[in-house]
């Protein structure tokens, strides 16, 4: 396994009325973050909040490019961000102990924290398609360019790891600094992610490692808290 220290570039907030941030995502444009009774949308140029959305909103979130899937105690809300409103809802996979939430090849992806795993579901029925072990709590979790990463958090520490979908093995650690907490995680899906700070209502953005190219011919923390 390869490991290193986080390179931290930015960190957005505290932001106003923001306790915590327990979910992240992004929409091409905006960054998304759970914030308990809210959505809040932001920009990641300037900082500044662009949308609120008022929905329950205490775990993982995600977007599948048109709507917004939301973890809410023991079931995933699909949202309309346009209007706010709730389109239909599933039973998530752990029943109130549900953490992180992305979307990829036609699914979502749960974190589970305490049960250290990672669950594949059907976004209709909300049925388990594959599990992923893990040996640390899993917060927020992300695909990028067919990268799966998770963010941990355990007491004061917190890391970034790039996983194997198939096995769980830990590929790759990106350590972040003692305090610097995970909570919600995701992709910009080039090189950054974005990163929930938790209980300090902060999101930081830490580069992603770059990858070699090969040629071608051709050219405060709490164990108990939930997030995405």
């Amino acid at each position: 396994m390869k490991r290193s220290a986080a390179e931290i570039v930015g960190e957005y907030g505290p932001f106003p009325g923001v306790d915590a941030v327990h979910g992240v995502t992004y929409d091409g444009q905006r960054v998304w973050i759970a914030t308990g009774g809210k959505l809040n949308a932001f920009d990641p140029a300037s900082g500044e909040v662009l949308q609120s959305i008022e929905v329950a909103a205490d775990a993982g979130t995600a977007f599948d490019g048109r709507y917004l899937f939301q973890i809410a105690d023991k079931q995933i809300q699909k949202i309309d961000p346009q209007t706010g409103r709730v389109l239909a809802t599933i039973p998530a996979p752990g029943g109130g102990f549900d953490s992180g939430l992305t979307w990829a090849e036609g699914s979502l992806w749960v974190g589970q924290y305490r049960e250290r795993k990672i669950h594949q579901i059907d976004p209709e029925s909300g049925a388990i398609l594959r599990t992923i072990e893990s040996n640390r709590f899993v917060t927020g979790v992300t695909w990028v360019e067919g990268e799966l990463w998770h963010g941990t958090w355990e007491s004061e520490h917190s890391e970034l790891r790039r996983v194997d979908p198939q096995s769980g093995a830990v590929l790759e650690s990106l350590e972040m600094p003692p305090g610097a907490c995970i909570s919600g995680l995701e992709s910009d899906g080039a090189d950054q992610f974005f990163c929930g700070g938790g209980n300090r209502g902060t999101v930081r953005r830490v580069r992603r490692p770059k990858r070699a190219v090969a040629a071608r011919s051709d050219g405060d923390c709490s164990e108990d808290f939930k997030s995405e």
